[in-house]
C-alpha cells in the first residue's frame, strides 16, 4: 500500500469481528512501532499485548473515567466496547526518562505519537483496524498489567478485523485553514 493512500484511507475502527489476529500480522504491527523514529533514538516505547478476554474486559472497564465522560453527557466511553471485543489490545507505554525534555517540553509524548501512527498505519496495511483510546484510569490499568512505577501508559489500541466496512471519518479541514507560510497569518 502506498503511504499517502494508507494515510488517506485509514479509519478509526470501533467494531470488530471475532476473527483472531494472525501472529504474523500482529508481529508486523509491533515491528512498525519498533521502527518509529524517536528523540535521540532512545526508543522509549514499551508495549503490552493483551489477548486474554477477561483482561480485555477489565481494560474496557478502566477506560471509563466518570469525571471525563459524565461531564460530556456520556454514560460510557464510546471505545469501551471495542476494547472488550477486539481480539487484541495493545497498551502503549513510555519510559519518560528514555526520551528528551527541553524547556519544559517532555518529548516522550511526541515519540509515542509517532510510534502510534506507525501502529495504526501498519494495522491498516495488514487489513486490520484500530483506534486510539486516550482516556483511562492509568493507576488501575498499571496495577492490572504490572506496569512498573515511572512508566506512563499513553494509549490503548484495540486491534482486530473490522466488523463491516469502516465509515469515512469527518471531513478534514482545508490546507488553507491549517497551514501558514513564513509567518502566522489570520
Amino acid at each position: 500500500m502506498e503511504t499517502l493512500a494508507a494515510i488517506a484511507s485509514r479509519r478509526s475502527v470501533r467494531k470488530f469481528s471475532d476473527r483472531p489476529v494472525e501472529e504474523e500480522k500482529l508481529q508486523a504491527v509491533l515491528e512498525a512501532v519498533r521502527m518509529a523514529p524517536s528523540w535521540a533514538n532512545m526508543q522509549c516505547w514499551r508495549l503490552v499485548v493483551v489477548k486474554d478476554e477477561a483482561a480485555r474486559a477489565k481494560i474496557s472497564e478502566f477506560s471509563y473515567v466518570e469525571s471525563y465522560f459524565a461531564a460530556r453527557g456520556y454514560k460510557s466511553n464510546p471505545a469501551m466496547k471495542a476494547l472488550a471485543e477486539a481480539p487484541v489490545v495493545i497498551v502503549a507505554c513510555a519510559v519518560p526518562e528514555q526520551s528528551g525534555e527541553m524547556a519544559g517540553q517532555a518529548y516522550y509524548l511526541a515519540d509515542m505519537g509517532i510510534a502510534s501512527q506507525n501502529l495504526m498505519l501498519a494495522a491498516h496495511d495488514q487489513g486490520l483496524g484500530s483506534v486510539f483510546v486516550g482516556v483511562f484510569d492509568e493507576d488501575k490499568l498499571g496495577e492490572l498489567l504490572d506496569i512498573p512505577p515511572g512508566v506512563r501508559i499513553v494509549g490503548l489500541f484495540p486491534l482486530g478485523y473490522p466488523l463491516g466496512e469502516p465509515k469515512a471519518g469527518p471531513p478534514r479541514k482545508p490546507l488553507e485553514e491549517i497551514v501558514h507560510y513564513e509567518k502566522w497569518k489570520g
